[in-house]
């Protein structure tokens, strides 16, 4: 979930690397401390400065949610920075707690929308408490060089983003990394208006927690969620209302009764939406992502876009690997589920990019030379280059739903075809074929035949390929529909089909796969209401042909010649998604004698061309 799960924030502070306390406690100075912002609220800090006095050193910062501990002058982190060469390098680190979280005071608010124009000094936000902390470690902190840096996964990125609009002329290097953008439209509470109902219940148990005041320690969570079948949890759960039951949420999470009551793209989320304040920026950027990413794969790509629409001066880089959430900053990276990547895709980031991007723009020293965008093509097992991100040389490629399942360049001539399934509630489509209690990461790149063998999951599948074809960039799904209800979830896959001898060949330590390995590439939902406006939901008229278009997020893939391309679409997409009741209404609202069952019609004829749009390389 956003925000990187609590227990791999942890892990991604105190062990991402293997490091003796000693190396920090030898050469850095520990300093816990508190900021006093413009509008008194006084947030806790913690500063680590080189002992090494020889030279003058640059700040590089870290806000967080998630607690800057070990809290106190005597207890040192294992670790400091985003990697290990950047803390050999030296710099003087800061870790702060932001507004209203662990040892801060103050209110904290879900994702704090910027203001612009602030009037007078009681109208604070993340911008303007980054520039207050800036001001007063260049005043209060010796032997810098009067230049900062920010960085951050997930959460910490959003923090990261922030200090972008309105920034303090200190600010020389900003690399927002799996960054929460714009929670509605793309990131973990939302995709297109469906809520992802799995990642944010349970994160949602300890980081929706009220506090009465700054703590070191949260304590439990609110209720006991632990199972081992989270598809059967949910199912038996029942409505998403049932969440505030008094046995789960009860109305104790201010932020998850937010979620609940705001249900289109209002101006709850629209505020919150900081894309659109992404204007004039002048400090170099790093936008990272990870292509497998559960969480915040929305908010890497639109993050740099925004920047490149918004400020096209700018130095703007995006780095996107064959990552999930924040696997960048592990030690190694070199496989993920039935992908051998053949190197360590992590360590490459962190000394090609991320080391020389920081070291360059804020120590003087080196040179980074990267291109505009940095991709792993997935497929191939490459990193590739590009000057612009989607890059310039790639035309679109519909690829056509037709007659008999297939997918194909033509269009169908015929006059009235369709295909169906029923959409069921009670018995939803899983989003994976793993039994698991917690959200299962492998689900981005499991093998959908799964999926492919039910009765309510139509499958178009292309001829061999007779050569390599590879995709970079966004994708669409292009839908005609009509369903026998007023509302519906839609979700399209993009599926690599891999021969089943290729798969077994290059995973021999796997579970033999019986057939063609169905490997997801990318998967996206629409909640069908919001198919022509996120502000203002539509009913369907039932038995109505209407177009749904779904944007699928980037990749950078190869499909290999002797492989098929997959499309695969489904209204349920369990329990990743929470179940709409097929009925037009407030979902939050939905009792369970709301949910129907839906006949869905999707059409593949001359008048109504359902396809798939893919961005293919020349």
């Amino acid at each position: 979930m956003k925000r990187i799960l609590q227990f791999f924030c942890l892990l991604i502070f105190t062990s991402s690397f293997s490091q003796s306390t000693d190396f920090v406690k030898e050469n850095y100075t520990k300093i816990d401390t508190t900021i006093t912002m413009r509008d008194g609220i006084k947030l806790y800090t913690i500063i680590y400065m080189p002992k090494d006095q020889s030279e003058k050193y640059p700040f590089l910062m870290e806000r967080t949610p998630y607690s800057v501990r070990p809290y106190g002058k005597n207890n040192y982190a294992r670790r400091l920075g985003p990697n290990k060469e950047l803390m050999n390098e030296k710099y003087i680190f800061v870790y702060q707690d932001v507004r209203g979280r662990y040892m801060s005071e103050g209110h904290n608010l879900e994702m704090t929308p910027y203001i612009p124009d602030k009037k007078d000094k009681t109208q604070v936000d993340e911008s303007s408490d980054t520039y207050d902390t800036i001001d007063w470690l260049l005043k209060n902190i010796s032997n810098n060089n009067g230049r900062v840096g920010l960085y951050g996964i997930s959460y910490p990125g959003f923090y990261a983003t922030t200090s972008l609009p309105g920034a303090h002329p200190a600010i020389k290097a900003v690399s927002p990394q799996a960054p929460v953008t714009d929670e509605f439209i793309g990131d973990d509470a939302n995709h297109n208006g469906a809520f992802f109902l799995l990642d944010n219940f349970m994160f949602m148990n300890y980081f929706g927690k009220e506090r009465n005041g700054p703590t070191e320690n949260y304590g439990s969570s609110m209720f006991d969620g632990n199972n081992n079948d989270v598809y059967h949890f949910f199912l038996n759960m029942g409505p998403v209302k049932n969440t505030q039951s008094a046995q789960y949420f009860n109305n104790r999470s201010y932020i998850w009764n937010e979620y609940l009551a705001h249900d289109t793209y209002d101006n709850y989320w629209q505020k919150r939406n900081i894309r659109t304040h992404l204007k004039n920026i002048k400090i170099p950027t790093l936008v990272v992502g990870g292509w497998f990413d559960a969480e915040d794969l929305f908010g890497s790509l639109h993050t740099y876009l925004a920047i490149e629409k918004q400020s096209p001066v700018n130095k703007n880089f995006l780095v996107m690997g064959p990552w999930t959430h924040g696997a960048w900053g592990r030690d190694g990276w070199n496989a993920f589920g039935t992908y051998d990547f053949g190197s360590n895709t992590s360590q490459y980031f962190q000394d090609s990019l991320q080391t020389t991007f920081f070291n360059y723009y804020l120590k003087d020293k080196g040179s980074f030379d990267a291109t505009k965008a940095t991709a792993f093509e997935t497929g191939t097992n490459q990193w590739r280059h590009f000057n612009q991100w989607p890059p310039a040389n790639e035309t679109e490629v519909n690829y056509y739903f037709n007659t008999g399942h297939q997918l194909s360049k033509e269009k169908s001539i015929s006059k009235n075809s369709s295909d169906q399934y029923i959409s069921d509630p009670s018995n939803p489509v899983p989003y994976t074929a793993q039994v698991q209690g917690r959200r299962n990461n492998e689900y981005m790149v499991e093998d959908q035949n799964f999926a492919a063998s039910r009765n309510d999951v139509l499958v178009y599948e292309s001829p061999v390929l007779n050569e390599d074809m590879t995709i970079a960039g966004p994708i669409l799904a292009d839908l005609y529909t009509s369903i026998s209800t007023t509302d519906a979830d839609f979700i399209v896959k993009l599926i690599d089909v891999v021969p089943a001898d290729e798969i077994n060949q290059a995973n021999p330590t796997k579970d033999p796969v019986s057939g063609d390995f169905q490997r997801l590439v990318r998967a996206e939902v629409m909640r069908g209401k919001f198919r022509n406006n996120y502000v203002h939901p539509e009913p369907f008229v039932p038995g109505k042909i209407s177009e749904v278009k779904i944007n699928l997020n980037d990749v950078c893939h190869t499909f290999k010649k002797g492989h098929k391309i997959m499309v695969q679409v489904q209204s349920s997409w369990f329990p990743l998604v929470d179940m709409n009741p097929q009925k037009f209404m407030r979902i939050p609202d939905a009792n369970e004698n709301d949910f129907q069952k839906s006949t869905i019609h999707i059409y593949h004829d001359e008048n109504h061309a359902s396809k798939i749009v893919l961005p293919v390389l020349n």
